[in-house]
């Protein structure tokens, strides 16, 4: 049995568990999830974790490295970050128009509530570059300050490029090192059948049936977005300038996209979304190494449809009407906001906070879809990593050209 059936089984099953405890034993589900559920999809999700910082930090030195040429390097680099801007721009606006379509914030009967969540400003432009140069790169690393273990590994990258024979020894170390983790992707992921069903079990338990019906409009929406956005922008984007089978390269990424679902985190994912990237996709290992990881910290094209969505249902739910100008600047705070945000579960709820500070809507409103956003941080993380791996499709045939006029 192939490794993405085996994880399926386990989201069905994981599903089944948690809503028929929730239904049928509720008070057992409690003392199950502590012990069982939770610990299960924790260890998973920690097994990762521990590989992402090293895989990270050899893949972009690696790819850099590899890339070699700094004319290249820029190019490659240039194209992702425009590719990602475009796509989270376009995915927002989507989403904005689809919610005043809906309307999900006017049905009746949903009451507003109290959240705990922390207004925040959302960074200005000068901050956001200056704050990508590590003081402390060990620090960057122990934190998991992506956007500045990125830089820092582009630095060293470069180096061993311009340096090249005199810096042969440390390459090949970089190179076993990265082979290590690769390895232990491949154990871990032998887990994962069993991380996906403790996490939904979880997920599903705790959320049970009532809180998904007074929020099934949102959610609808909220789904259909996401299905566009990765259908028709990916698609479109995959075989018009990657010149590739849009149905192929879903077809080949479902390892990864289930993985992403059930761990709620494209940082968490990476590892399997690059292997299934260079070896399913055949993504040169240079460009997937450096598009993919940059990606997971930068291209929140998920997390930017929950904030448009959620933002036009706060605003219909609290009958506030927004200007032009207002949801010109929704789009311009989460496109900005996407830039150096954690690829983390949950960390769409914080940006939101930010969002909505800027439009003057009330943070409260976040209490009414706090419920039910375990299950919609699952499926955008999901299309996060496939916008990261379109991208690299797209980067690694607009290089072709480049590789031609090379040789």
């Amino acid at each position: 049995m192939k490794l993405t059936v085996k994880i399926i089984i386990g989201l069905v099953l994981g599903a089944v568990a948690g809503l028929g405890l929730h239904l049928y034993a509720p008070t057992s589900f409690e003392p199950i999830d502590t012990y069982f559920f939770s610990p299960l999809g924790t260890i998973f999700l920690n097994l990762i974790k521990m590989l992402v910082v090293p895989i990270v930090f050899f893949s972009i030195t690696l790819g850099t490295a590899s890339i070699g040429d700094p004319k290249k390097l820029g190019r490659i680099g240039s194209k992702a970050l425009l590719f990602f801007l475009v796509t989270t721009t376009i995915a927002i606006t989507i989403a904005m128009g689809v919610a005043v379509l809906f309307e999900p914030g006017n049905v009746v009967g949903i009451e507003t509530a109290q959240a705990s969540y922390e207004t925040a400003e959302a960074p200005s432009v000068v901050q956001t570059f200056t704050s990508i140069i590590p003081t402390n790169p060990i620090q960057a690393m122990v934190e998991g300050n992506m956007l500045q273990i990125i830089t820092f590994s582009v630095f060293i990258g470069f180096a061993l490029a311009i340096l090249g024979k005199k810096t042969e020894a440390l390459y090949r170390v970089l190179e076993q090192g990265n082979t290590v983790m690769m390895f232990l992707v491949n154990i871990v992921m032998k887990f994962a059948p069993y991380g996906a069903f403790g996490l939904l079990a979880s997920a599903m338990g705790s959320l049970g049936l009532s809180g998904a019906k007074a929020m099934l409009l949102y959610m609808i929406t909220v789904f259909v977005v996401l299905m566009i956005h990765a259908m028709f922008t990916y698609g479109m984007a995959v075989a018009v300038i990657g010149k590739r089978n849009p149905i192929r390269f879903f077809k080949a990424f479902i390892p990864a996209m289930t993985v992403g679902f059930s761990t709620s985190s494209s940082s968490s994912t990476l590892p399997i979304s690059m292997k299934v990237a260079q070896e399913e996709l055949n993504v040169p290992k240079s460009i997937s190494s450096f598009v993919q990881p940059l990606g997971a910290t930068i291209n929140m094209d998920g997390t930017a449809i929950m904030q448009g969505v959620a933002t036009i249902f706060i605003a219909q739910v609290y009958q506030t009407d927004l200007s032009l100008s207002q949801l010109v600047m929704v789009v311009l705070t989460a496109v900005l906001a996407s830039i150096g945000t954690a690829g983390v579960p949950g960390v769409g709820l914080v940006m939101l906070a930010m969002v909505l500070n800027q439009v003057s809507l009330p943070v409260e409103g976040i209490a009414l879809i706090i419920g039910i956003d375990r299950i919609l941080d699952m499926t955008r993380t999901a299309v996060n990593i496939t916008g990261d791996a379109a991208c690299a499709v797209i980067v690694s045939e607009t290089e072709k050209k480049w590789m031609k006029k090379a040789s």
